[in-house]
C-alpha cells in the first residue's frame, strides 16, 4: 500500500451547531457524525462550539461527552479503528448494483405484462 493510499485512524468533525440553537439539529448532525464512525469502523472525535462534543467508538458507542450547550473539556483515551468495513471497502457499490438488478427485474416484469395484454 501506498502511503497516500493508507487508512485514517479516526475522524474529526469540528462544527458549528450554535446557530441551531436548543433544537434537534445539533442531535442529529451527532447522531449523522456517530452513524459516519460506525460506516467507516473508525473512533470519532466531535467538537462543537455549542453542539454536543464527544469521543465516539468505531462501533458508535460514546466514550465521553459534553451536552448540547456546555462548555467544558473532554479528555479520554481514542479508541483503535476497527479493520476496515465492507463499507470502507466498496462504498455504495453493493447497493448500487442491487439497484440496478432490482430496476432490471422491474422493468423486464412491466414489459412482460405488456405483452400478455393486462
Amino acid at each position: 500500500m501506498l502511503p497516500y493510499e493508507q487508512r485514517a485512524q479516526w475522524i474529526l468533525n469540528l462544527t458549528n451547531d450554535a446557530w441551531f440553537g436548543i433544537t434537534p439539529g445539533p442531535y442529529q448532525h451527532f447522531a449523522q457524525a456517530r452513524l459516519r464512525a460506525i460506516e467507516e469502523g473508525l473512533p470519532l472525535v466531535r467538537v462543537a462550539n455549542n453542539g454536543i462534543s464527544a469521543i465516539v467508538d468505531p462501533l458508535g458507542r460514546i466514550i465521553r461527552s459534553l451536552p448540547l450547550g456546555a462548555d467544558g473539556l473532554i479528555d479520554g483515551p481514542l479508541p483503535q479503528a476497527l479493520p476496515e468495513t465492507v463499507y470502507s471497502r466498496h462504498r455504495n457499490g453493493p447497493v448500487l448494483l442491487m439497484t440496478t438488478i432490482f430496476a432490471i427485474g422491474a422493468l423486464s416484469a412491466r414489459r412482460r405484462k405488456k405483452r400478455r395484454g393486462a
